[in-house]
């Protein structure tokens, strides 16, 4: 696990984000149970992943807000190539206290469930803070400070698990290169365990119910900036990359079924 190190580099990130969003840079923002989370695309990219996952294990929502609080402080959701002594990762796990190599380590997909692998091995873990299952799980100096950002995990997984409709949107650039239907697919597929068909430069999706259908589309609104991914229609709402408000979700000009979940890539 990161200490000092992470620490003061966490300071710079928070700093340097916080005036790139004053600027009206790059921004993805989730919005649940009152309150508002904003982070870099690729910090939410993280994020999304880690609660996509907890779902795909069929976790409660508390685990993926469990985690998200974790990899904030631990990383900061940066998926560090260095840390204090041999930490790596979203997680900052040291390959010597037995979690994985550097290299699996270095996969988000891998350290979340090593992570979830861990947690759940906790007897009682639900009813625990989330101070005493830092302690736990990631075997931290400082378990208390892990509770500083409860909140921001809560938010998130509240959104990223389809328990808040709408309330995943990012501000992005322009794609800089073509999404590639495939590889986002088979990411459906890995971290939220949903299969999809592809037409041309959209990918579709049917999930189960209207929670799991607002999971994937808040999951591809926080990957779009990596997939170049251009809108996500779920049901009548639409967000676009482009056009109109970016920060929030429109009525769709062409409504997908109930459940369904559109996804439009780059060209």
């Amino acid at each position: 696990m990161a200490l000092g190190l992470v620490a003061g580099g966490t300071w710079a990130w928070t700093e340097r984000d916080r005036l790139r969003f004053l600027v009206g840079g790059e921004e993805c923002r989730a919005t649940a149970l009152g309150e508002d989370v904003s982070f870099t695309p690729d910090q939410m990219n993280h994020a999304s992943t880690i609660v996509a996952l907890g779902m795909r294990r069929d976790l409660p929502a508390r685990a993926g807000s469990i985690a998200v609080a974790t990899a904030i402080q631990e990383s900061k959701l940066r998926n560090l190539t260095y840390g204090d002594r041999d930490s790596v990762g979203l997680f900052q796990q040291r390959p010597s206290q037995g979690w994985g190599s550097v290299e699996q380590l270095q996969d988000p997909v891998y350290a979340t469930n090593a992570f979830y692998d861990e947690l759940t091995a906790i007897d009682g873990w639900q009813d625990m803070r989330v101070t005493e299952i830092a302690q736990r799980v990631q075997r931290s100096a400082y378990p208390e400070a892990y509770a500083d950002h409860e909140h921001e995990g809560r938010t998130i997984a509240s959104v990223v698990a389809g328990h808040s409709p709408a309330g995943m949107a990012c501000r992005l650039d322009a794609p800089s290169e073509p999404g590639r239907p495939d590889l986002l697919v088979a990411a459906l597929r890995e971290q939220t365990g949903q299969r999809a068909s592809i037409s041309g430069d959209t990918v579709e999706v049917t999930a189960s119910d209207e929670r799991h259908a607002w999971a994937v589309g808040a999951w591809a609104v926080a990957q779009a900036e990596a997939r170049s991914i251009t809108s996500v229609t779920v049901g009548g709402r639409t967000w676009s990359r482009g056009g109109g408000d970016p920060m929030s979700w429109a009525d769709a000009d062409d409504p997908a079924p109930s459940g369904r979940v559109v996804i439009t890539l780059h060209r």
